[in-house]
């Protein structure tokens, strides 16, 4: 069998790779418009903060050595500009010397990838202007953040990849400033996490703008001045990081079906709309295994995956691809952010009930030195106590907690069947009730109704309008609000009404909910507790 594969990178390498081990007689080709065949695109923000010093740590295999490795052939700098599909042939350029050439194929995958969104704004081409998606991307940026020397950058974008490249600028000693269109950084978060992380990120040094729209950039030949729809900003580097868009476009005219996004359209199998196509990779769409919709999820995880699935159904296997969770994962200053699964809002849209809790919990034994608070968003869908998804914050290893979801999730979980997990307990490793556990426990709670809460969110939105305020924690910390000790409550309380609106408030959460459980014993019957108390939201009591 002769295949061809447009593209490397992660899932282009990964189909020859594991399309070789399974059937050493295929003959493969990859063609990639790049001088490098696979690098550690994921890397690239940690070599600008220069976490990974070496250039050669980001190049994972270099076309000799890949085709020793695994006997497929690389070809280098051509470009794919047409595809034939009667005659199995593609047509491409060399970008060496312009030469046309055509190669055929039994078989063919797409995996051409993506590249940045480059807006059409005036200043656009400026110097000191760089984008995030090449090893040369990476060297430029760093090279200029010694040379001019760099003392302020905007980044244009909050997604992980752009926040990722602020920390690092960060620890450089640059002063960053980040800007995003969107109402919050993080895309696939709820508004009250991003707001957090946003707060989080402030408090590190690095300024995040939402809803502020790049309008663009001014300078004497080099970039000085980023124009905003809020006001103007001075800056001696600009990284660009929008979005991206799929390397498509030469796919025009063969009949191969796109979705409206410009991805290619494929099968579980990972085929188009020709059996003898597949595409893996940022170039393709994907489905989501929660909802089963079409969803784009440009990530080297799942590329690889794609990659690895297609090349065994290729050699014979024959087995879908269940698709993805909109699992991510990144690191910032002083926290670490990860999610999986649906987020509130995306739940909502996506046609289930969800109930959602905020809270804060211990990330190790409280006693153990270097010990943290994760702040965990969970969902459900009420209805049927189907686990829908997580996101998380803090200090610690938000990536086992992610992970503990995904597997959750993948396995189609309800909330009953996560209750009591044998999770791995030690001090320095996590609590004798996992973090995990616990943050199902409490959402269980509310659902019950033994939890009665009011989110961030409602917070912010301001439903505490009529509510009194009452400090809860474990020393009075909110000032003109009256104290309660739990430990203290063995009655009625004077001064508060039974039937009063009383928001409970404490550090976490955690004595707020010990509060509730102690009024209402004793005919207390309207109280709410504020989820993630004064970890999560800024509690002021007005005049």
């Amino acid at each position: 069998m002769k295949v061809l594969i447009i593209g490397g990178v992660a899932a282009g390498t990964k189909v020859a790779a594991k399309l070789k081990r399974e059937d050493r007689s295929c003959e493969v080709t990859i063609l990639t418009s790049s001088k490098e065949i696979s690098y550690a695109g994921c890397g690239l923000p940690y070599y600008v903060g220069e976490v990974i010093q070496e250039k050669s740590a980001l190049i994972v295999n270099t076309p000799q050595s890949f085709s020793r490795l695994t006997g497929a052939e690389v070809l280098t700098e051509m470009e794919a500009t047409a595809i034939d599909r009667e005659a199995k042939v593609v047509k491409a350029r060399s970008l060496k010397d312009g030469q046309e050439q055509e190669f055929s194929y039994d078989k063919l995958v797409l995996a051409t990838g993506a590249s940045p969104i480059r807006p059409n704004l005036p200043g656009m081409d400026l110097e000191h202007v760089f984008y995030m998606r090449t090893p040369e991307d990476a060297y430029a940026l760093r090279d200029a953040v010694n040379e001019i020397p760099a003392k302020r950058a905007v980044v244009v974008g909050g997604g992980f990849i752009g926040l990722e490249v602020a920390e690092n600028l960060a620890a450089r000693g640059v002063r960053v400033s980040v800007i995003d269109m969107a109402e919050h950084t993080l895309p696939g978060f709820d508004p009250e996490i991003a707001e957090y992380v946003e707060n989080r990120l402030a408090d590190a040094g690095i300024m995040v703008f939402p809803g502020t729209k790049l309008e663009g950039l001014e300078g004497d030949g080099k970039v000085e001045k980023v124009l905003t729809s809020r006001r103007g900003m001075k800056a001696d580097l600009v990284v660009m990081s929008i979005g991206i868009r799929p390397n498509t476009a030469f796919l025009e005219g063969s009949g191969i079906e796109r979705n409206p996004n410009g991805t290619v359209a494929v099968n579980a199998q990972m085929q188009t709309n020709d059996e003898n196509i597949y595409a893996v990779g940022d170039c393709a769409s994907v489905t989501n295994r929660i909802t089963g919709k079409t969803v784009w999820s440009p990530m080297g995880s799942s590329a690889n995956i794609e990659g690895r699935r297609t090349a065994k159904n290729m050699a014979g296997e024959n087995r879908p691809y269940a698709g993805v969770l909109g699992t991510g994962v990144c690191k910032l200053p002083g926290m670490n952010v990860g999610r999986t699964g649906l987020s509130e809002t995306q739940a909502l849209e996506a046609g289930f009930h969800p109930v959602s809790v905020v809270c804060v919990v211990d990330d190790k034994a409280h006693y153990y030195p270097g010990a943290g608070s994760f702040v965990i968003k969970m969902t459900a869908d009420a209805e049927t106590g189907k686990f829908l998804g997580v996101q998380v914050v803090g200090p610690g290893a938000v990536d086992k907690i992610v992970d503990i979801a995904v597997t959750a999730l993948t396995l189609k979980a309800d909330l009953s069947q996560l209750e009591d997990m044998d999770l791995a307990y030690a001090p320095p490793f996590s609590t004798a009730i996992h973090p995990f556990s616990q943050a199902v426990n409490i959402l269980e709670n509310k659902m019950a109704g033994e939890l009665e809460t009011m989110s961030p969110k409602e917070y912010l939105d301001g439903k505490a309008e009529g509510w009194r305020v009452i400090d809860c924690g474990m020393t009075p910390s909110i000032e003109g609000a009256q104290y309660l000790d739990v430990a203290e409550i063995q009655g009625e309380v004077p001064g508060i009404a039974k039937d009063e609106k009383i928001l409970l408030v404490c550090a976490k959460g955690k004595r707020a909910y010990l509060t509730q459980n102690r009024l209402k014993y004793y005919g207390y019957t309207n109280t709410k507790v504020l989820e993630g108390g004064l970890s999560v939201n800024e509690v002021e009591l007005s005049e």
